[in-house]
This record gives structure tokens, sequence and C-alpha cells, in this order.
């Protein structure tokens, strides 16, 4: 074991020390940590037709194959959606085909089915 020094300014002050390093541990609190549950539930989407938009403005739809808690999406017979040049926030009748995609989800900012919307309870709410 290393002892641990200590030096006496002229003011006074103590400095260095530190304590006993050795030992490890580490007072984080408790140790059960609660694991987190994605708001979004994307398994009764498998294997059919979504339509995503990212970062940036792109859009794609296509068949959602799979999926990660972190909204990495993986699509097949994906199309993409192009956009008007001079009108960036206007869509054109446009299309241009990509075939099997990965998705990043950090660049996920809707995904939304072709079909249609369902309504759903707020997941923000605390119920009692």
């Amino acid at each position: 074991m290393a002892s641990a020094t200590t030096t006496t300014t002229t003011t006074g002050a103590t400095v260095g020390g530190g304590g006993d390093r050795t030992t490890g541990t580490a007072s984080s609190g408790p140790t059960d940590k609660k694991k987190k549950e994605s708001i979004v539930d994307l398994a009764k989407y498998l294997d059919k037709a979504i339509r995503v938009k990212f970062q940036g403005g792109r859009e794609a739809s296509g068949i959602l194959k799979g999926f990660d808690p972190l909204l990495n999406l993986v699509l097949d017979n994906t199309i993409e959606l192009l956009r008007d040049p001079d009108d960036p926030f206007k869509l054109t009748d446009d299309t241009r085909p990509l075939g099997l995609v990965v998705c990043r989800g950090t660049a996920v900012v809707v995904i939304c089915p072709v079909d249609g919307m369902e309504s759903i309870p707020n997941p923000f709410i605390q119920h009692d």
C-alpha cells in the first residue's frame, strides 16, 4: 500500500492526501437500476409498411424488418420520397428506390404506419 502524502501551505491549509484509493469502492447509490422501457412499441409494425422522417428533412417508406431499443431500423423495399429543389418543405411525386436500408436511430424524427394512425395514451402522464 502506498502512503498518502500531505503538504501544508504557508497559509496553513492542508493539500494532498486524498485517502486510500486501493479499495476501489464507490458510493454511487443503489445498485438496482430501473430497466428503461421503450416508449414506442414497434413490434406490431414488423413486416408492415412504415414511413420514416429523418433529421435534415429526408423521408423514406418501406417494410419494417427489424429494430432495436435505440430506434435503429431495418427497412426493406425502401423508397425515398424526394423534395422539391426550389421548396425544401414540399414533397414531390418523385421517388428513388433504395432497397434494403439500415436507418440510424439518432437521425429518426418520426415513425408512422403507412396504413393509418392509432391513438395511444400519453406515456408521460403518471398514473396513480
